[in-house]
């Protein structure tokens, strides 16, 4: 199994995965956000660089929780990884999230939404990837 680190899929995947969106049979999905942190928060201007990659994500991802609310979405999860009951990985990620949307249509909306990327600095500045 390959694995890579990307903060964002690329076109294909995009296109992909919102297909089903205008198909009519778009109901609930259910993201897995893998998560891996900056030791330092890594924003464009510089700004902030003494707090954690941690404390960047969290920014965001409080404003991001009302935003996934408002749209009908949940968080369903979020909590620490500390290892694997089954298989194997060079380096665990730091948390996992899963976040439950009521359509792919409603995520795209978030994503595309100015709201959303007003936010989106400060899970760059957080995350880890390429």
């Amino acid at each position: 199994m390959q694995f890579e680190n990307t903060l964002r899929p690329d076109d294909r995947q995009m296109e992909a995965f919102f297909e089903r969106a205008g198909t009519g049979q778009d109901g609930p999905v259910v993201m897995v956000n893998l998560l891996k942190f900056r030791d330092r928060a890594a924003y464009p201007n510089g700004r902030d660089s003494h707090i954690s990659g941690f404390e960047a994500y969290t920014r965001y991802g409080i404003a991001v929780k009302q935003i996934i609310e408002r749209l009908g979405g949940r968080m369903l999860y979020v909590g620490a990884v500390d290892g694997l009951m089954i298989g194997e990985c060079e380096e665990l990620w730091d948390q996992v999230a899963l976040v439950e949307y009521p359509s792919r249509a409603s995520l795209l909306e978030m994503v595309n939404s100015p709201e959303y990327h007003a936010i989106e600095v400060h899970r760059d500045a957080g995350l880890l990837g390429v």
